[in-house]
């Protein structure tokens, strides 16, 4: 059987989750699957990350889509493609279908927070470089749709998941909780299209680690200093960050004996401004260190200097960064989300995330309660021990199969 894949995603250099979702999936199929072969299309040449992910298995071959445009690769090229050369099942795991695909086609779904939490999104015409053009795909949106979507990010958010829904022969999620906001906001859609296959993280990487010198070498290099929270993830709207600033400076205001800073790890996205008017508005831009990009490989050091992570997002569809706290050892506390009580169950403390005094409690509770700490901790890896990216890769395999 030929599978194909859209690799798009997990071909690009700057990866967060639905990025590394696609690429450790990839790689761990490379390694599990030695029957089936695999077309990964992508939208540039592989890069050296992705050709090391498979290259030890020669059913994977790279398929090069060049498009003129930089806009609609997937509606566009990909689409041609499987007119022209279809394989026999289409995996698309971080995007959307092809206007045109095989019968067999599985596309993930990783959350609907763009229907549940509309003021949390921006919506952004299509990039193009020409203003021409951009208004030209504008009108065709809307004639291809009958006026009911525009080009805006937003709309396109809302027309691809419909017409995965409606399309695709099976629908993965990464949680019950995304698979039940699906059936509830999609009633049309079948029970028995949807199959629930769990995330994983990057054991080779996130664990506890003792090299203090090497964890110092890490601290350096990002301007890091202890004791800090830490947060990972996009800084923006969506994941509560100007809450958690805010919520710092109620802990320093009632607990001047806590010493932690906070550590804030991700793009700048959706809602940036209003997190550096938090920080200059509680007067915290000595309290409050934003790196900038961090290496992946760089990560785990500075999980297991920090005092504890700290999640406040209002809407998740998994959350991989938690794991990768607890895989780390580090006491986790998080919002209080359904989400994130399938993933993490009682080895996290929870706060509720719309108000900020709730947030100030946990963190202070998390650095005074010694026993806390070491209960969480303890929790925190076992738990963790549910989730791995082969399994994720094996269960996506059977799903593939079973079609």
């Amino acid at each position: 059987m030929i599978i194909g894949i859209d690799a798009s995603r997990a071909n690009r250099k700057l990866k967060t989750g639905t990025e590394w979702y696609s690429f450790f999936l990839i790689k761990n199929l490379a390694i599990i699957d030695k029957t089936n072969k695999y077309w990964l299309y992508l939208n540039a040449p592989p890069s050296p990350e992705l050709v090391a992910a498979v290259k030890d298995n020669p059913n994977f071959v790279f398929k090069y889509l060049k498009w003129p445009f930089n806009a609609f690769w997937t509606l566009g090229r990909l689409s041609l493609e499987m007119i022209f050369c279809r394989p026999d099942v289409l995996f698309v795991p971080a995007h959307t279908l092809p206007l045109f695909s095989p019968r067999k086609s599985i596309n993930t779904i990783h959350d609907v927070a763009f229907i549940r939490e509309q003021n949390l999104y921006f919506s952004e015409k299509v990039k193009t470089k020409s203003a021409l053009a951009r208004h030209l795909i504008n009108f065709l949106v809307k004639l291809f749709t009958l006026g009911k979507y525009s080009s805006e990010s937003v709309d396109y958010l809302y027309w691809s998941t419909a017409f995965a829904l409606k399309h695709a022969k099976k629908i993965i999620t990464v949680s019950e909780f995304t698979k039940n906001e699906i059936l509830n906001l999609y009633p049309e859609t079948k029970l028995d299209k949807i199959t629930v296959v769990h995330n994983g993280y990057n054991q080779e990487l996130f664990h506890p680690i003792n090299d203090e010198q090497k964890i110092t070498e890490i601290l350096n290099k990002y301007g890091i200093t202890k004791p800090f929270f830490l947060y990972v993830g996009r800084l923006e709207k969506k994941k509560n960050t100007p809450a958690l600033i805010e919520a710092l400076s109620i802990v320093r205001e009632n607990n001047p004996e806590i010493k932690e800073k906070l550590v804030l790890i991700g793009n700048a996205s959706f809602g940036f401004d209003e997190v550096k008017y938090t920080i200059t508005g509680f007067n915290l831009n000595q309290e409050v260190c934003i790196p900038g990009w961090v290496e992946e490989k760089d990560l785990p050091y500075i999980y297991n200097a920090a005092s504890a992570f700290i999640f406040p997002s209002k809407h998740e569809g998994f959350g991989i960064p938690v794991l990768e706290s607890l895989a780390c050892g580090l006491p986790t506390v998080v919002s209080n989300l359904d989400v994130l009580r399938e993933i993490a169950g009682d080895s996290v403390l929870y706060f509720d995330q719309e108000d900020k005094q709730s947030i100030a409690a946990a963190m202070t509770k998390v650095v005074k309660d010694e026993k806390l700490r070491a209960e969480l901790r303890e929790k925190g890896l076992q738990r963790v021990q549910n989730f791995s990216w082969h399994k994720c890769a094996a269960e996506t395999l059977q799903v593939i199969e079973k079609l």
